[in-house]
């Protein structure tokens, strides 16, 4: 029998064979509480929602898949006017794709494309930020600042620009907000200076950043300035919502936090609820007529656009999210996760920080609370408590790269947005159970101070 290729070759996982509301129950019948909507924040909806199964197979008895390069369907519409209608103000086209590394890149190809139409053909460069992460396509890599999955691609990446994260925890200017004067968001202006405004087409940077440093909002007033810094230089802001959009945050989108419109937003994950592969990029309406009175078209089409099954699903999503009220759940026990967090921290020598926004939360780990110093990465720390959490019934996303992007361990929690406040407090349990056994392991009692 051929061997499945695992993102870990050769890592032993369990096999999972249903899944029920904020459950997945494996082939021996285990039951795990999923603290991460699958793998990084897909299952906004959770898992075994028979309307949603009932709507892909009733679309596939009529039409599975239509010609995108010539034809339109109705499902398609109907998600790019469900997106429109919870978008920020001001957003009116929709250009579905098949995943979030997808979604990135056709904004980086929009934003491109719309200097070329606008007589800007020297705009060229993307600036993003170190510590961020966009997707694992070529041009999505190459804007992004996750250290770890750049290297062993770094030949094949073209040339970019990063600026500091926003990262108040490690401030890289080794400051505190507000008396900081938000340095990490007037870096951009030096950078789009230094670069010349004529080569820089856009910025691209996630509201709240999710796989490369576990759930860190950026401060009031960074992308408030931000906006202000692109604005002033006819450079594009893309908002990456491909982890944080759709209710997660506890808003529609998280840049609604910051009240401030980007030009292009990249959205996935939450969209197909991991029901159906999903991805949006989402153009501002005067940018999209601006390229279209010049008589320019965006070329960016893929074999699965606005694919028919994709469509229905995303359609459905966004009618839950409305309907049931997600986000606003999202924001009650978000608030109620990170503050049970915050508690464990007290308890818990290995906790460094918590942070997060609606049910996106991260717990940074330590060696040393007051140098903020974190364990070696030979020692996996991470992983451990990923493992020791599973073993328990909890499913968690390990991260690594919070310190300069080469050491540092954390861990992402973003439970389905239907979460309750008992399961909640199971979740919360369940960590810090893990938490004591790993803590208490004498490998890393050695490195403990």
């Amino acid at each position: 029998m051929p061997k499945a290729v695992l993102r870990h070759l050769t890592q032993r996982n369990p096999c999972m064979v249903r899944g029920e509301g904020v459950y997945l129950f494996d082939a021996e019948g285990k039951r795990y509480l999923d603290g991460a909507s699958g793998s990084s924040l897909v299952c906004n909806l959770g898992h075994g929602e028979a309307a949603v199964a009932e709507a892909i197979a009733r679309q596939a008895g009529t039409l599975a898949y239509n010609p995108f390069h010539c034809s339109h369907s109705e499902a398609y519409l109907e998600l790019a006017e469900r997106l429109v209608r919870i978008a920020p103000p001001g957003f009116g086209r929709v250009f579905a794709v098949s995943s979030g590394s997808e979604a990135v890149e056709n904004c980086l190809k929009f934003s491109r494309q719309a200097h070329l139409a606008c007589g800007e053909p020297g705009r060229h460069q993307v600036i993003g930020r170190w510590q961020s992460y966009h997707g694992n396509t070529l041009g999505a890599l190459a804007c992004g600042g996750h250290t770890g999955r750049r290297r062993k691609h770094l030949p094949q990446l073209a040339a970019g620009v990063h600026i500091p994260p926003a990262f108040c925890y490690r401030c890289p200017f080794e400051k505190t907000h507000p008396a900081c004067g938000l340095l990490c968001a007037r870096a951009l202006e030096t950078a789009i200076r230094q670069l010349g405004a004529e080569n820089v087409a856009a910025f691209i940077a996630e509201p709240v950043v999710g796989a490369a440093l576990g759930a860190v909002p950026a401060p009031p007033g960074y992308f408030e300035l931000v906006r202000v810094i692109c604005t002033r230089y006819g450079v594009h802001f893309i908002a990456d919502e491909v982890m944080c959009g759709l209710g997660r945050t506890g808003r529609p989108f998280a840049i609604d936090h910051w009240e401030v419109t980007p030009d292009l937003i990249a959205t996935g994950k939450g969209l197909g609820a991991g029901y159906f592969p999903m991805a949006a990029c989402l153009i501002a309406e005067a940018l999209a007529a601006d390229v279209e009175r010049r008589g320019a078209a965006f070329e960016g089409v893929h074999t699965c656009c606005g694919h028919l099954l994709g469509s229905r699903v995303g359609c459905l999503m966004l009618e839950r999210l409305v309907e049931r009220r997600l986000a606003e759940n999202a924001a009650r026990q978000g608030a109620r996760l990170l503050a049970g967090l915050q508690e464990i921290a007290r308890r818990r020598t290995s906790i460094g920080d918590v942070r997060g926004l609606g049910l996106m939360a991260g717990v940074e780990f330590v060696r040393d609370r007051k140098t903020r110093e974190p364990y070696p990465p030979g020692l996996r720390f991470a992983e451990r408590v990923m493992d020791a959490c599973l073993e328990r019934g909890l499913i968690v996303f390990p991260g690594h790269g919070t310190v300069e992007g080469v050491a540092g361990d954390h861990l992402l929690l973003g439970p389905p947005l239907v979460i309750g406040e008992q399961e909640v407090d199971e979740l919360l349990s369940i960590l810090e159970e893990a938490l004591a056994f790993v803590e208490g392991d004498p490998e890393v009692a050695a490195f403990s101070r």
